[in-house]
């Protein structure tokens, strides 16, 4: 019904800078929440970048003045720009919505994620 597909990971030295991208399509009536996740290895899968509604952003403490999200409403694409990259921002990135589907109650909500794409920080 809806699929989320990330792009733009890559390798990159230390200080560089990348630009992940997440496309939602499918049957999709509103989006609530989109989110960046990553995972580390053998590390748990943490939020990195929260946008809300379209407008409302926050960030993990650790990428604050270095991440910027946003989102493109009319194309249902959201945006991450990854400046002064660090080796510990390695990692696979995932991409994560809240919507309201087509035909749907608007009091139900889904939730998906994209297959994620590898961001690695070379030192």
């Amino acid at each position: 019904q809806v699929q989320l597909v990330e792009s733009g990971g890559g390798l990159v030295q230390a200080g560089g800078s990348l630009r992940l991208s997440c496309a939602a399509s499918g049957n999709i009536f509103r989006i609530n929440v989109m989110a960046w996740y990553r995972e580390a290895p053998g590390k748990q899968r943490e939020p990195v970048a929260f946008i809300i509604s379209g407008r409302s952003t926050n960030y993990a403490d650790s990428v604050k003045g270095r991440f910027t999200t946003s989102r493109d409403n009319n194309k249902n694409t959201l945006y991450l720009q990854m400046n002064s990259l660090k080796p510990e921002d390695t990692g696979v990135y995932y991409c994560y919505a809240e919507l309201n589907l087509i035909g749907g109650s608007e009091s139900q909500y889904y939730t998906y994620w994209g297959q994620g794409t590898q961001v690695t920080v070379s030192s």
